[in-house]
């Protein structure tokens, strides 16, 4: 058994992956800090002029903001980066550990109290990624975008893309005229099934550029800059409705369930795409839906242990009556947020 464990160990973490897991490590860890450095700012420049939560733009001036800004930015592109390298069944859960950082540091520079609960939390976060890189599949080894290209047009992941794509136009065109305002789940499944055709299509275009830069220029094939059209796309549509779910319902709410949707369509896609699963034994694959689990436990945990700190409580009603921080910054949210942070900071 051990020998075995040994293997998969071996088998699993080849330099590609263990490249992908140091930039995915280090996106979350930039992330993570840079909440706490914009809130730093927009509480600095709150103090001197109108708060952001109530409208003010007194933080742009603010270099300690665009300190945080610019942190952000760089945990964005070793996010994007890692996807080049390592599986996304590996790096898109990865992404809960900016929620530990987030929380750690705002306790200890915010001093915003984490409670018993928020800790177990956090552990439960890092056993559950733990978990994931130990048993995450190896990389398929890829020379041309054209291979990707030829992936994405086998019938499995064609008929997932159709899919997603005819119930995101149900989704926009019928259901969001009726309930978008009053049901949570509208807003945040189109963004979740889009994104997992994003992460998709930003591997892709990680792999062409790694590939270009390695000195085989993949600039001259029609599907990388197809694939560029399919991130644009696919990223505008993501900020839109995005940001009328923080517009329309609570972000303590939001986060976590976006989380959930995302990281679950995006391992679902990757697993049909790349075909993640076929290189692993069924024990390896329960593992790391266990790992998985764990993580999603982990955050709930955490952003309910966040209402505790506040003093706040989740109303059980269809309708999630929008909550402001005292700056108009929450600082504790995730790696799935990343890119609603920026949103609704500028």
């Amino acid at each position: 058994m051990a020998s075995s464990s040994g293997s998969s160990w071996r088998e699993g973490m080849s330099s590609d992956n263990i490249k992908g897991l140091c930039l995915a490590l280090s996106s979350s860890f930039f992330i993570g800090a840079s909440f706490i450095v914009k809130k730093k700012g927009l509480k600095k420049a709150g103090a001197s002029g109108l708060r952001a939560g109530s409208g003010g733009y007194s933080y742009l001036y603010e270099p300690l903001w665009w300190v945080g800004m610019i942190t952000m930015i760089v945990g964005e592109i070793a996010n994007f980066a890692a996807y080049a390298f390592a599986p996304a069944i590996l790096v898109t859960p990865l992404g809960a550990l900016s929620i530990i950082i987030s929380a750690a540091l705002a306790h200890i520079i915010l001093r915003e109290r984490l409670h018993i609960f928020g800790i177990l939390g956090c552990v439960l976060c890092v056993v559950g990624s733990t978990t994931i890189v130990l048993h995450a599949p190896q990389e398929r080894e890829i020379e041309s975008v054209t291979e990707v290209w030829d992936l994405a047009m086998e019938p499995a992941f064609l008929l997932y893309a159709a899919l997603v794509i005819t119930a995101t136009f149900v989704l926009i065109f019928h259901f969001i005229p009726l309930y978008g305002q009053t049901h949570i789940m509208v807003y945040i499944g189109v963004c979740s099934l889009v994104g997992s055709l994003t992460v998709m299509s930003v591997k892709a275009l990680g792999i062409a550029i790694k590939l270009t830069l390695s000195g085989m220029n993949q600039l001259i094939f029609p599907q990388t800059w197809a694939f560029t059209l399919v991130v644009t796309a696919c990223v505008l549509t993501q900020m839109n409705y995005l940001n009328k779910a923080l517009d329309t319902f609570n972000t303590a709410v939001v986060s976590p369930i976006y989380y959930v949707m995302f990281t679950t369509f995006t391992i679902v896609a990757s697993v049909i795409m790349f075909k993640d699963w076929d290189r692993q034994s069924p024990t390896q694959v329960i593992t790391e839906i266990c790992g998985f689990v764990t993580i999603l436990s982990g955050t709930f945990l955490l952003h309910k242990t966040k209402d505790m700190a506040d003093g706040l409580q989740t109303s059980p009603s269809i309708r999630l009556a929008k909550h402001s921080e005292e700056d108009g910054f929450d600082g504790g949210e995730g790696i799935p947020l990343r890119r609603q942070e920026s949103m609704r900071s500028t």
